[in-house]
């Protein structure tokens, strides 16, 4: 017999536990986890290429551990008057977020969400022995204000985490939200802004509520907008005492070289690597119009995605559409299914493949 994890001294929560993961398939049409469907430009990955190699040149010493030309970037790209010293960066906004559970939960804290929600939010409580609470969503996906203050009176959550754009639902939260729950909370609030750069029009940021509330953090990624998945940024701004938090459980010198050079190297292109945003947009209203066209129900979404139902057995129609060479994501309450919004060929692919699953 081999080695298997009986064997070992592992934390009982693990045991029975999966690694977190969408299934990596080779297929034509890719639509299960939200990337930019568009790569960068031949000058823009010249440009990387170049910030590479220089960074190359001194890969014998350890990186800025600080990341502060980095953060300097990253604040001048959001504004809001921000600067370096209230902008934290990591290995994708996952590592942000844990850092934010390492420095703020732990063992006896609770760390509140609203179901549906982003599935890896109790992966970090469980991975911090923080306990996981969540209220729920309204039918609409919304959160209802009297709820989520009486589940915060209730359960006193050293963390809350509040993810707009929402993710399985698109869903974003309105700014009097937010206020409210910044107004009752007695440890930190975290809005998930991954998706922001995605908004319809109108629809405000939480960081326009950062001097308001000290305690609140407004976190976002470059892997969706930016085309920047493989590069693995993510970045949060708060109060520069909440970043001084975060500053004390990162690893030693987290981010590489590398990795701060090439994210500056986007950050100089940002214009250029955000101009397909609108199309998305438009793409992804689109495409809400059209499953509705069908039948079918779609939540309104602020992201670069589209939940959609419900079925009997989505399984089925998820399995249909990968038979035809589409891959979706089966996320979300029972019923649902999200497709990430890709290009115009992808969506139309998507379409065909729906349709004939559907019989329609």
């Amino acid at each position: 017999m081999g080695l298997t994890f009986d064997d070992l001294p592992l934390r009982p929560e693990l045991r029975g536990e999966e690694p977190y993961g969408a299934p990596q398939l080779d297929v034509p049409v890719l639509l299960n986890v939200n990337e930019n469907p568009y790569p960068p430009s031949e000058r823009i990955v010249a440009d990387i290429a170049s910030a590479v190699a220089e960074a190359a040149r001194s890969l014998n010493r350890y990186p800025d551990r600080e990341a502060w030309a980095l953060r300097q970037d990253l604040a001048a790209y959001l504004g809001h008057d921000l600067t370096a010293a209230q902008v934290w960066a990591a290995n994708g906004s996952n590592e942000v977020m844990l850092h934010l559970l390492l420095a703020f939960g732990g063992p006896s804290r609770v760390a509140l969400s609203f179901a549906p929600t982003y599935s890896m939010y109790p992966e970090y409580a469980r991975d911090t022995l923080t306990t996981w609470i969540t209220g729920r969503r309204a039918d609409d996906f919304t959160i209802d204000v009297e709820h989520a203050v009486a589940q915060i009176k209730q359960h006193a959550p050293s963390v809350v985490l509040l993810a707009s754009p929402n993710n399985p639902t698109g869903t974003a939260l309105p700014l009097s939200l937010v206020e409210a729950v910044c107004d009752v909370a007695p440890g930190v609030v975290v809005v998930d802004e991954a998706y922001g750069e995605f908004r319809r029009d109108g629809t405000p940021s939480a960081l326009s509520l950062l001097p308001r509330f000290p305690k609140l953090a407004v976190s976002r990624t470059m892997s969706k907008a930016f085309a920047f998945a493989g590069g693995r940024l993510g970045y949060l701004a708060a109060d520069s005492v909440v970043v001084d938090a975060l500053r004390i459980v990162r690893l030693p010198y987290h981010l590489s070289a590398v990795t701060q050079a090439v994210a500056r190297a986007a950050l100089r292109n940002a214009d250029e690597l955000l101009a397909r945003v609108a199309e998305l947009r438009v793409r992804r209203d689109e495409t809400v119009l059209w499953l509705r066209s069908l039948g079918l129900v779609a939540a309104d979404s602020d992201a670069n995605f589209v939940l959609f139902g419900t079925f009997p057995d989505r399984h089925a129609v998820w399995q249909g559409l990968l038979d035809r060479g589409v891959l979706i994501r089966e996320t979300g309450p029972d019923g649902w299914l999200r497709v990430s919004i890709g290009t115009a060929d992808e969506m139309a692919a998507f379409r065909a493949a729906l349709q004939e699953v559907l019989g329609s």
